[in-house]
């Protein structure tokens, strides 16, 4: 069997989380392969040269595009964000995978209150907010040529443009079920079911104010098994 790649979000405030989040992936699933997306790696690969985005909450607003580019517009991937942790095998998320859709993400229909999130970075609203947290990407797909490392630098290419799938039909949108993508502080068990993957949207317990967040304790679990190994 192939081994799919998955792509996490790398910010260097929170790289504890990203050591959590590909712990779980990896403790959980066989076959799958983990890359952080580093800005300095991608700087010196020569994929990405954007200038900071003062209203990006992450280190990989605009970096998690790159995914069809990093898997040579081959096959399909997964990215998703460092906030993300893993319960189940991530084989069954990629077994939802349908060649017809150029992505397939959880089709939230989430918002949040204004106010702040994570270390006080600012929370924005949006159409489709968190849609891009979490993508099953069909790399092959023709209308992903379109997302090129140029396009993704190109500082007349807005986050709004990228975050929205824009470049995008609505019919090459595909959904997967939002267990996950499961928003800690939104969706509710048992009205909504169980996570599969959770997503401390709006801060997790590696954050001093969010210590003691809904689903802390499945992270901390998972901090100190890591740990313990």
């Amino acid at each position: 069997m192939n081994n799919f790649n998955i792509y996490i979000g790398y910010d260097t405030r929170e790289d504890i989380a990203y050591q959590v989040s590909k712990y779980s992936a990896l403790k959980e699933s066989k076959n799958i392969e983990v890359s952080p997306l580093k800005l300095e790696t991608l700087i010196k690969q020569g994929l990405y040269w954007r200038d900071e985005d003062k209203l990006g909450s992450t280190e990989f607003t605009f970096s998690r595009f790159l995914v069809p580019e990093l898997n040579e517009f081959k096959g399909w991937a997964l990215f998703c964000d460092c906030d993300i942790i893993f319960l189940e095998d991530i084989n069954s998320l990629f077994d939802l995978r349908d060649d017809k859709y150029a992505v397939m993400c959880v089709q939230h229909d989430y918002t949040p209150k204004e106010g702040t999130k994570m270390d006080g970075k600012q929370q924005t609203l949006y159409p489709r907010k968190n849609w891009s947290s979490l993508v099953l990407w069909n790399c092959g797909h023709p209308s992903n040529r379109k997302i090129t490392k140029d396009l993704i630098n190109n500082p007349d290419t807005t986050g709004k443009y990228l975050h929205r799938f824009s470049w995008l039909s609505d019919d090459e949108i595909g959904s997967i079920p939002h267990q996950w993508n499961w928003l800690a502080g939104w969706y509710k068990e048992p009205s909504d079911g169980t996570p599969k993957a959770l997503h401390y949207t709006e801060g997790g317990p590696w954050f001093e104010n969010y210590r003691n967040c809904e689903y802390h304790q499945k992270w901390k679990d998972l901090l100190f098994q890591m740990m313990s190994n």
